[in-house]
């Protein structure tokens, strides 16, 4: 579970509510068969950047840059 490793309830609301806007951001360009697999791998990154976020917004901005980043490696 890629959010398990947060324990402070405010990390975890907005790690939850970056995901979604993140995710409302990208998954247009997903094909459907790997949304699972793709929306997984963005929740790991969201994860691994809440502690370094400024807010939910800087969040979502930082998730959704590294993960096209990864995706053009």
């Amino acid at each position: 579970m890629p959010f398990s490793s947060l324990s402070d309830p405010t990390d975890l609301a907005r790690a939850d509510a970056a995901l979604e806007a993140a995710w409302g951001e990208i998954k247009s360009s997903i094909p459907p068969a790997f949304e699972e697999r793709e929306r997984s791998r963005l929740a790991y990154i969201v994860s691994a950047l809440v502690a370094v976020a400024g807010d939910e917004q800087d969040l979502t901005s930082r998730a959704v840059e590294r993960y096209r980043r990864s995706a053009a490696a």
